[in-house]
């Protein structure tokens, strides 16, 4: 994309973007243009309860607007989840909706695939495009929706165009951010004691967190919780990391750990727990399947902590301790589950092993432990979602021992790359994901998009990946639209509401329009394909009235899922079950549970109550022997201990937590969570193994051109181990070029002794090569440009910390 934009001339507020046949605006006349609007609408001053999309947590906001302007973002006291917090990116919200560079009309591409060469384009133009294209892919592919694949990151408005490309259009191949994200994790937890849960970090007095940066890596109220009560303030909080992080900074004890070795860690933890009984034997006699068999296994293979000393590095002594300490403070001890992605191959047995270990000590749906909490309930939305006969199943279905709805990112990007699918796939669709940059092996994405005939962005910024399209429609920012009703569980459960703030800026719009004025234009063509190629329907045609009254009955017409407007249906959902005055109170708060209006008080400036202490579900599931289970879990008086004694039914399918997963067997996984020294990836002398991470001031890539945040970080750094910098000549701020067997990027080094010998790390989120992004382009490197594409067995998850690498002095 050519952009003429410098950074003087933005700090002076007069940049423009220009694109091929198009116009430019400034921010100047952005704001002028905006006011206007504002005035005509009689409108001065107002403040709007909305909700941030800044990053997955999803804090409550109040928005303050003057003359159609967003002037500022302050934090809405009412949401348990937020806690009355706006983080940094929170506040730099507004630089998205008047960020310079962002998508202001349809584009569609005028030069070679990934060159930036884009003309302006009319949404009709734009939907005209796609309509032919897909016409011709479906009739020469016979009306198999399937060979159309669609991706999309995390956010609100997620479900809109998934629901869509699914249940309407009819393709079965959908890859979202799971697989290069949280997979294994929330599946191993899920398998084990029947959900991922939360841990309950405001009351906890035992923290074991490991790969886990909480400190800088998500700054969001639970992480205030937890170091508001670290050093010695009620919480003993344990970090096992390669690195020395400011997490580690607030721990009592630290303990550098060899990279892709915790599974050996935990199993020793295990051990101890097990040969000592020092675990909770009521609760484990009580909610464990197959603990025995799990036990011997533990103590048979020989998992003592001198066996895991000669692995992760860790002393004997010290994993001793920790599992002394873990089982005396528990239930109210947490192994932290994490959010991050998976790590190595073996990561969904470390996730199993994570929560039968803080399962061992009943820390399990009980306050100060992993607790499930309460939804909630919302009103159904239907969709009449048509049935064709051609779609075939996903394509990467044989890739991993369970591969689910989600895909695997990695597996279905090789297959289309290689071109060794089992029917062509002919387009994508990508909403609100970047996988040039989020998708290991950054080479084989590309090669992906140039094997497609079709290629649809729908972004607010031009991307990497909104380079490689043909045609680029612009969503409006979150500012500037309402998104689906959504209700949040845990210990405080609350139902928000996105509300639009200002009206859509340039010609942007919401999901919810983009994809209902698609429909409109595609659902009469595709029919026609349908009728041609699909025998089911030929056949029911012969017996139908009416050809108008089969193709809307039967859920043919695309756009019948768009009849109702977005407002229309949110309040339908909400109304359903709270009432017409519940309705009226969450758009004027932004937030709604109930009996809010009683239980919400204000203790002080900063600090509200938002449920007395006897209303949070802490504890949920169902008990086999308390008849008034919800006076009894409540009950403040009661000792978390005698609650974790107690039979619970888990949503597993032995209601108990699940030791042996018998079904794994025959998918040729262990069914039980089992250590194998070939998984382990060694370190050849003189390289390094890299790791990634994340920071609190940036979301993925998704903030990598936001002004206000690249002023705390303009690109990140490579750390490397001191000593091993010191060897190769390598100081501070020198450029070092770090190579893997798929590619090789430039950054500069920050040598420090607080990583491990033999590691490798910087952050992800940066090395954009968008010309678009006047403010990312070039910022730093990008870990994906050198992480290998490897996936690990059960669920197709990308291995993120098993790349080794080379580095050399530029």
């Amino acid at each position: 994309m050519k952009v003429e934009i410098s950074r003087r001339r933005f700090l002076q507020s007069s940049v423009a973007l220009s694109v091929i046949g198009g116009t430019s605006l400034s921010t100047t006349q952005i704001l002028a243009e905006t006011s206007k609007k504002a005035e005509a609408n009689n409108t001065l001053s107002k403040k709007v309860p909305t909700l941030c999309e800044m990053c997955v947590n999803k804090c409550a906001a109040i928005a303050q607007v003057r003359n159609g302007i967003v002037k500022k973002l302050d934090p809405n006291p009412r949401f348990p989840k937020s806690k009355n917090m706006l983080c940094a990116r929170g506040d730099a919200g507004i630089h998205a909706l008047y960020d310079p560079d962002r998508l202001k009309y349809p584009l569609i591409r005028t030069g070679k695939r990934g060159d930036g060469k884009y003309k302006r384009a009319t949404w009709d133009e734009a939907y005209d495009y796609i309509t032919n294209k897909l016409v011709k892919i479906l009739d020469e592919e016979k009306d198999n929706r399937s060979c159309i694949g669609y991706c999309a990151g995390e956010g609100m408005g997620e479900p809109i165009f998934k629901d869509f490309m699914s249940n309407k259009f009819g393709s079965s191949n959908f890859v979202n951010h799971a697989s290069i994200c949280l997979q294994t994790a929330i599946s191993g937890y899920a398998l084990t004691i029947g959900g991922y849960g939360q841990a309950d970090l405001e009351n906890a007095k035992y923290i074991i967190m490991a790969g886990a940066n909480r400190a800088e890596a998500i700054l969001t109220p639970d992480t205030m919780d937890l170091f508001k009560r670290t050093r010695g303030r009620g919480a003993k909080l344990v970090v096992i990391d390669p690195r020395f992080t400011n997490t580690a900074i607030h721990a009592d004890t630290y303990l550098p750990i060899k990279v892709g070795t915790d599974l050996a860690f935990v199993l020793a933890l295990t051990n101890v727990a097990i040969r000592e009984r020092l675990y909770n034997l009521e609760f484990v006699s009580k909610n464990f399947d197959n603990f025995d068999v799990y036990k011997q296994h533990v103590l048979s293979k020989g998992y003592t902590p001198e066996w895991a000393e000669k692995i992760t590095g860790i002393p004997a002594s010290e994993i001793e301790k920790i599992a002394r300490d873990f089982m005396a403070y528990a239930p109210q001890s947490v192994y932290y589950q994490g959010r991050r992605s998976t790590w190595g191959v073996n990561d969904f047995q470390l996730r199993r092993a994570m929560a039968i270990f803080s399962a061992l000590g009943g820390g399990i749906d009980v306050r100060g432990g992993i607790i499930f909490g309460r939804n909630l309930p919302l009103g159904e939305h239907e969709i009449n979602a048509p049935l064709y006969a051609n779609a075939e199943g996903r394509i990467e279905k044989n890739a991993a021992a369970i591969v689910g709805a989600t895909g695997s990112w990695i597996a279905w990007r090789n297959m289309v790359a290689q071109g060794n699918t089992p029917y062509p796939i002919r387009g994508m669709f990508v909403y609100k994901q970047n996988p040039m940059l989020s998708v290991p092996n950054t080479k084989k994405t590309r090669d992906m998009f140039e094997k497609l005939d079709l290629v649809v962005v729908i972004d607010t910024m031009p991307s990497d990946t909104a380079m490689m399209a043909d045609v680029i429609l612009p969503e409006c920012t979150y500012l500037e639209r309402e998104d689906p009703i959504k209700s949040f569980g845990g210990a405080m459960p609350a139902i928000v509401l996105r509300q639009k703030v200002i009206d859509p800026m340039y010609e942007t719009k919401p999901v919810f329009e983009i994809m209902k004025g698609l429909a409109q234009k595609i659902s009469k063509p595709l029919w026609e394909n349908t009728k041609k190629y699909d025998e089911d329907v030929q056949d029911e045609l012969e017996d139908a009235d009416s050809e108008e009254e089969y193709y809307k009955e039967n859920g043919f017409d695309l756009a019948d899922a768009f009849e109702k407007s977005l407002e229309e249906i949110n309040k339908e959902r909400f109304v359903s079950k709270y009432g017409e005055e519940a309705w009226g109170e969450l758009r004027e708060k932004g937030v709604y549970y109930p009996h809010m209006n009683e239980y919400f008080k204000e203790i002080d400036k900063n600090t509200f109550e938002y449920y007395p202490e006897n209303k949070k579900a802490y504890s949920t599931k169902e008990l086999e022997e308390e008849p008034d289970k919800d006076a009894y879990l409540h009950d403040t008086c009661i000792n978390p201990r005698d609650i974790a004694a107690l039979r619970k039914m888990f949503s597993t399918p032995s209601k108990k937590v699940e030791c042996y997963l018998k079904a794994m067997i025959k998918r040729g996984v262990d069914p039980m969570p089992t250590w194998h020294d070939e998984e382990f990836v060694q370190v050849p002398k003189g390289k390094f193994k890299f790791i990634t991470g994340r920071h609190a001031q940036f979301t993925q890539d998704a903030t990598q051109n936001n002004i206000m945040l690249l002023e705390m970080m303009k690109e990140n750094y490579a750390w490397i181990n001191d000593k091993e910098a010191e060897q190769r000549g390598i100081k501070f701020g020198d450029e070092i070029e770090v190579t893997s067997n798929v590619g090789s990027v430039r950054i500069k080094a920050y040598p420090t002794p607080k990583i491990l010998p033999e590691t490798l790390f910087y952050i992800h989120g940066f090395g954009a090569k968008s010309t678009g992004l006047t403010f990312a382009h070039r910022n730093g490197a990008s870990d994906n440009e050198i992480i290998e594409d490897k996936i690990e067995p059960v669920f197709g998850s990308a291995i993120m910390h098993d790349t080794i690498v080379d580095v050399r002095k530029v």
